[in-house]
C-alpha cells in the first residue's frame, strides 16, 4: 500500500491540521490551569505567553510525528484517510522537517525564557507520546492508552513547573486526574470506531476483548476518575465550590458510562466521548474559579 492516494499542493491549513489543534488547545487549557494554580496571584505575563507557546509547539511537533508514523494506518481508516500525508498534500520528508523545526523552536523557548525543568518535562512528554505510545505501545497492547496516557496527562505539570521550577504534589494530582480520564475518554471513541481499528490492525481494547469488556473498563476508570477528582478538596487545596462541581460533573460522566454499559443507543459511545471533553474542560475551569474566588 502506498502512503498517498492523491497529489496536490500543501497549504498552511495542512500543516496546521497535522498539529492536531483541537487536541493541543485542550492540552494548553490544562497547562494554563497548572500555571494559574501554581501562582498565588497572577502568572507573570512572559511565562504565561512563552510557556504555553513553547508547550504548544512541542505538542504540535508530537502530533506531526504521530501523523508520520501512522500514515499507512490512516489510509485505511475513515476518520483519518483525508489527512494531509495519506492524501499526498504533504510529503513525509516535509512533515518531518516541519516537526523538527517547531519542536526545536518550542524547546528553545522553554529552555531560554521559561526554565530547564519545564523544558525537560515537555521533552519527556513529547518522547512519550510521539515515540513510546505512537511508535510502540499503540501497536503492542490493548492497554496502550492506559500506559501511554501518562504523556498526554503531563500538561498541568508542565504549566506548574513553568511558573515554579518545581514538581509539587498539587500538580501531580492534576496529572492523575487526566491520567484516569484518558482511558474512558478514548475507549468510548474506540467503541464507535471499532471496525476501523480492526481493519487497521491496531489492538484497541474493543477489538481484542470486545465491547462489553471495554464498557466495564470505562465504568471502572470513570469511577476511579471521580474519586481522584475530589482529591484537591480532600487535601484542603480547594473549597466546597470545586467539590460540588467535581461531584456534579463526575455524576454526569458516570451517567454516560452506565448508559453505555446497560442502555446503549447507536450514538451513546460518541455522546460519552463528547461529554468527556466537556467534563475535563469544565472541571479544570472550576479549579481556577475556586482558586481565585473562594
Amino acid at each position: 500500500m502506498t502512503d498517498v492516494t492523491t497529489q496536490s499542493t500543501a497549504s498552511w491549513r495542512d500543516y496546521y491540521e497535522m498539529c492536531k489543534p483541537r487536541v493541543v488547545m485542550l492540552m494548553i487549557l490544562t497547562s494554563l490551569v497548572g500555571m494559574l494554580l501554581a501562582a498565588p496571584g497572577l502568572v507573570p505575563i512572559d511565562i504565561l505567553i512563552l510557556g504555553n507557546l513553547g508547550i504548544a509547539l512541542v505538542a504540535g511537533s508530537g502530533a506531526v510525528v504521530n501523523h508520520l508514523i501512522d500514515r499507512k494506518i490512516d489510509v485505511v481508516m475513515k476518520r483519518t484517510h483525508n489527512r494531509p500525508i495519506p492524501q499526498g498534500r504533504v510529503d513525509p520528508f516535509q512533515a518531518g522537517i516541519f516537526a523538527a523545526v517547531i519542536g526545536l523552536a518550542g524547546m528553545a523557548i522553554m529552555m531560554i525564557w521559561v526554565n530547564p525543568l519545564s523544558a525537560w518535562l515537555t521533552l519527556a512528554s513529547f518522547v512519550g507520546y510521539a515515540f513510546i505510545y505512537t511508535g510502540y505501545l499503540k501497536h503492542a497492547t490493548p492497554q496502550n492508552i492506559v500506559i501511554g496516557g501518562l504523556a498526554g496527562a503531563m500538561p498541568p505539570l508542565l504549566g506548574w513547573s513553568a511558573v515554579t521550577g518545581t514538581i509539587e504534589a498539587d500538580a501531580v494530582v492534576l496529572v492523575l486526574i487526566i491520567f484516569a480520564w484518558t482511558p474512558p475518554h478514548f475507549w468510548a471513541l474506540a467503541i464507535h470506531r471499532k471496525e476501523e481499528y480492526a481493519k487497521s490492525g491496531i489492538p484497541m481494547l474493543p477489538v481484542t476483548h470486545g465491547e462489553r469488556v471495554t464498557k466495564i473498563h470505562i465504568l471502572v476508570y470513570t469511577a476511579i476518575l471521580v474519586l481522584i477528582s475530589v482529591f484537591p478538596s480532600l487535601i484542603g487545596n480547594s473549597s466546597l465550590f470545586y467539590l460540588a462541581a467535581a461531584v456534579a460533573l463526575g455524576a454526569g460522566f458516570l451517567h454516560w458510562s452506565v448508559k453505555l454499559m446497560h442502555r446503549p443507543e447507536p450514538s451513546t459511545a460518541m455522546d460519552t466521548f463528547r461529554y468527556s471533553i466537556v467534563y475535563l474542560a469544565l472541571l479544570f475551569i472550576a479549579l481556577v474559579v475556586d482558586h481565585y474566588l473562594f
